[in-house]
């Protein structure tokens, strides 16, 4: 089988699913493209290519007194491929704030990274003190085909330090193409249920439910969504988040 770098609906059932802009944050990115040829390519930094993560949600964050909201995790929260303003997190905003919620989302996506990474930036996560961290990890991982228990052990240590600081934390799940081998997936996909269940989170199973393989909600590289499927993601975390938000 082809090795297209596509994402498909995880196993499991499916969780039920302008204002102000995201904060913007200068991200390394690269891409998960698919090659013409049968070779895997994952995301790899590229000095080269810049992206913006999110835009600016106020000119002066500093004397923000909002509480935060954090999205947390690789390039499906970065936002790569798509204009500045139009990730995830940037549509996250602008339905909170049309609801209300006052709340200051912030984008710590960056492009390539898995969860040993995620590891090693948790601590300052965690020291801005967020009310609420949605994390997405784990594609690359999968995708470069790393140990599960590795990958498993790494995203419960995120999910652990954030909830030890007292910030709530939701989980979104990603999985892989059907050629990585049922084993694997599987294992792979019954990571974030065991974590959400460890630690009592709530879970999104599939980030990209409603957006991969839809007409134009995903990129040609066919791993990363468009402007349009951003949104989609948006309402998707939106239900989750919800009850975790104080008006």
């Amino acid at each position: 089988m082809r090795r297209d770098l596509f994402l498909l609906i995880v196993a499991g059932a499916a969780l039920g699913l302008s204002g102000c802009r995201a904060d913007r944050t200068s991200r390394q990115s690269s891409a998960i493209d698919s090659p013409a040829g049968d070779s895997l390519k994952t995301e790899t930094p590229d000095p080269s290519a810049a992206t913006v993560a999110s835009d600016v949600a106020k000119p002066d964050a500093a004397h923000d007194a909002r509480p935060l909201l954090i999205c947390f995790g690789d390039s499906l929260t970065a936002g790569y491929g798509a204009d500045p303003g139009e990730s995830y997190p940037d549509y996250l905003q602008a339905d909170l704030d049309a609801m209300g919620y006052k709340y200051r989302v912030v984008n710590e996506g960056i492009s390539g990274n898995t969860t040993k990474d995620g590891v090693e930036r948790v601590d300052s996560i965690a020291a801005m003190k967020p009310s609420v961290v949605v994390v997405e990890f784990g594609g690359n991982d999968g995708l470069r085909g790393l140990r599960i228990e590795d990958s498993r052990a790494n995203l419960d240590k995120i999910v652990a330090t954030l909830k030890a600081s007292g910030t709530k934390v939701v989980l979104a799940g990603i999985t892989l193409p059907p050629d990585y081998g049922p084993d694997y997936i599987k294992q792979f996909d019954a990571t974030y249920s065991l974590l959400a269940k460890k630690y009592h989170v709530p879970l999104l199973p599939f980030i990209l439910n409603g957006v991969f393989g839809v007409n134009g909600m995903m990129q040609a590289d066919r791993t990363h969504a468009t402007a349009n499927g951003n949104q989609v993601v948006a309402k998707n975390v939106l239900p989750l988040v919800l009850p975790l938000l104080k008006k």
